[in-house]
């Protein structure tokens, strides 16, 4: 199997790393895209105002390219510039060190380059692991090929699916969830300082409110012990509203 690895983390994130091993150690082959930094929040952006610096990560044990840009950035530079022939049984973003849970996704940098892979019709992962988790990134990473492997030999269409574990598993043998995705907030997100200089600024973060962790839900899951899994799809589209405003517009 060839499989592309990115993350949001950088380059240097343990995650990655650990996932390129565990691959590598059942065989597979693996290519590395990922940002020079940390690229958490990211989302799905893409940098079209301005240049991209590139270049072959040096010393590495696999094929690997970093790129000072958005984890979006990353893949598409490399899957539609760089080696645009290569093929890919499958792609996974992470491990990300904190979890992508809930409305999270929307922001996450993991995400979006899972998303991102597949756009290109590669069925893909988005991987994370709880920042207080107990569990290592080798057990996490052995993990994620077994469930990776399983699923891909069910030979489903092209899909995506954020897999999230918890801080610990709630039994010696780890376990699956499918889920959805719940509904999270933060209270005091915002907080407000000045300078010397008398310039002001904001820091974006806050305490963890979930609005909805019910049974089912992503959260409710990975706190738990389970491992969250909920497949996401790109199409955005509000079909109940599109029957209704057909009913008035009709053309």
């Amino acid at each position: 199997m060839n499989v592309l690895l990115t993350n949001d983390d950088g380059i240097n994130g343990t995650g990655i790393w650990a996932l390129a091993a565990e691959l590598k150690n059942r065989g597979h082959e693996v290519t590395i895209a990922a940002p020079f930094t940390q690229q958490s929040g990211m989302s799905h952006a893409l940098s079209v105002l301005r240049e991209i610096e590139y270049k072959k990560f040096p010393n590495s044990t696999c094929e690997a390219w970093i790129f000072d840009g958005t984890p979006t950035d990353c893949v598409k530079i490399y899957l539609e510039a760089i080696n645009k022939d290569k093929k890919f049984d499958a792609a996974v973003s992470g491990i990300n060190d904190g979890a992508n849970l809930a409305t999270d996704v929307l922001y996450s940098g993991t995400v979006g380059a899972a998303l991102e892979t597949f756009l290109h019709n590669i069925p893909s992962l988005a991987v994370s692991r709880d920042k207080n988790s107990e569990i290592p990134f080798e057990i996490v990473a052995q993990n994620t090929v077994s469930y990776f492997e399983k699923v891909l030999a069910l030979n489903l269409d092209t899909f995506l699916h954020n897999v999230n574990f918890p801080v610990n598993f709630r039994s010696n043998n780890p376990e699956y969830l499918i889920t959805r995705l719940g509904q999270r907030d933060y209270i005091n997100a915002f907080q407000n300082r000045v300078d010397k200089d008398g310039k002001t600024y904001f820091h974006i973060g806050g305490t963890i409110f979930d609005t909805d962790s019910s049974k089912g839900t992503d959260i409710f899951a990975v706190n738990q012990g389970f491992i969250a899994v909920t497949p996401l799809i790109s199409d955005v589209s509000d079909y109940d509203s599109v029957i209704e405003l057909r009913k008035v517009f009709r053309g």
